[in-house]
């Protein structure tokens, strides 16, 4: 059988920068520690060390660190050198190592797989990491934290031990049930458990929309009439000109966007076109997706101008609405007060800090106070729902066998495996590790 490939890449960000870290994993990785730098340091403690070429040239004094399998991140044999960061010494170190035999240089997420293949980490654990590397805001870290950590993982193998122990309980009534000291019609007992976990894993599929929101943001759109003050707005809450903004009606045809960070929360602001009756077919092209948009929001702004101050165009059914009367600036003290939840001036930037607080605590209320070991991603989702299907079959469909009710606690289980990749997820592993950058 080959030995696999070493393989080796910077890790740190862009160069030049004040250390770079190349990292180096498989079985070349002592061989190439010894060539480079002479003897290996001892485990997990760094060494100042000359790293030169195989034929001798001096290349850096640099920090070297030696993790021996299986204690390391990708549980081969690692090796770390801790660069000046340089392009053209970090050029002629990646040269060198790709001039031994069997080394590569590594694809993108590749130590991290490698890290999954060798149990050092699940894949839900690898999603909190990529999570966390790209991670823009507090609560975004904190999510990511909890599934990096592991915390998201002990919840769904705990599940599984419960469907497991269910399972053994059954089938030792089924295939013992002669033996004295197995108790008669002992599965009866499961399934008041059953229901209470069904409850359980309903209470997390509801998780799942708090969850997306803290990964990937939480959806306000801009709506109201033409120049109604929609792009300023944005600018406003932006601090920068991100919409153009004009006098004439129309101004805005596409959807425009900006995200920021509100009390640690990813919030996405969408600026939307003028909705009104048209006949031009870009502007109407343009209400066309504004309407659409307001469908996906968490929050509409509906806006209008405090001289027409009822004018605010009606959000979707159901959906949470926040009236914004703008323009306050241009009204005089003999004009009557809007009626709208809050009054706002772009130009003066009147409102606009107690605007973010207010959709700040709409935020809030939408996520609530919880733990963080929740599901983010829609696989997670899916497998919820089918394990939530299979545990309902088992508790509702008391005309069927103890086998065939059996059988839906074990698709179950396996729907909760396949969510840590504990199960039948090689399809999955392509899509998952390529939204890591190469070096991790």
């Amino acid at each position: 059988m080959p030995v696999r490939e070493t393989i080796f890449a910077l890790s740190t960000g862009a160069l030049p920068s004040g250390v770079a870290i190349v990292r180096i994993s498989g079985a070349m990785a002592g061989t190439i520690c010894q060539e480079l730098s002479g003897n290996l340091p001892e485990p997990r403690q760094a060494a100042l060390r000359s790293i030169r070429s195989r034929n001798g040239l001096m290349l850096d004094q640099a920090l070297v660190l030696w993790f021996p399998a299986p204690h390391s991140f990708t549980g081969e044999d690692c090796l770390e050198l801790h660069l000046h960061g340089g392009r053209a010494l970090v050029r002629v170190v990646l040269e060198e190592l790709g001039s031994f035999d069997n080394c590569r240089m590594a694809e993108a997420g590749e130590f991290s797989r490698r890290a999954f293949e060798h149990g050092k980490l699940d894949l839900v654990e690898i999603e909190g990491l990529a999570d966390l590397l790209a991670a823009d805001t507090e609560m975004q870290r904190r999510l990511a934290v909890e599934q990096s950590a592991g915390h998201l993982s002990a919840i769904y193998e705990a599940w599984r031990g419960k469907l497991i122990a269910a399972r053994a309980m059954i089938e030792a009534e089924l295939d013992f049930s002669d033996e004295g000291d197995i108790p008669g019609a002992v599965s009866d007992h499961i399934w008041g458990d059953m229901r209470a976990f069904l409850l359980e894993l309903e209470k997390a599929l509801e998780d799942l929309k708090t969850g997306e929101i803290i990964r990937d943001g939480f959806k306000v759109v801009i709506a109201g009439r033409p120049n109604s003050g929609k792009s300023s707005l944005i600018n406003a809450l932006a601090g920068r000109d991100v919409a153009i903004v004009t006098e004439y009606e129309g101004t805005t045809r596409d959807i425009l966007h900006c995200e920021l960070d509100i009390g640690g929360y990813a919030v996405h602001f969408y600026d939307t076109a003028g909705i009104r009756e048209t006949s031009e077919p870009v502007e109407r092209e343009g209400i066309r997706r504004a309407l659409g948009k307001m469908e996906e929001a968490d929050l509409v702004l509906s806006l209008a101008d405090s001289l027409s101050p009822d004018d605010f165009v009606e959000a979707p059914t159901g959906m949470d609405r926040i009236r914004v009367c703008t323009k306050v600036d241009l009204l005089t003290d003999s004009d009557t007060k809007p009626n709208a939840d809050i009054l706002i001036s772009s130009a003066t930037g009147y409102g606009i800090a107690v605007l973010k607080t207010l959709v700040l605590s709409r935020v809030e209320d939408k996520v609530g106070t919880f733990s963080l070991a929740i599901p983010s991603r829609l696989r997670h989702g899916q497998q919820l729902r089918d394990a939530i299907e299979e545990v309902r079959q088992a508790i509702e469909r008391s005309d069927l066998g103890l086998e065939i009710r059996a059988e839906h606690l074990r698709r179950a289980s396996d729907a909760l495996g396949r969510i840590t990749g504990r199960i039948d997820v090689e399809m999955l592993l392509g899509k998952i590790f390529s939204e890591f950058c190469v070096g991790k």
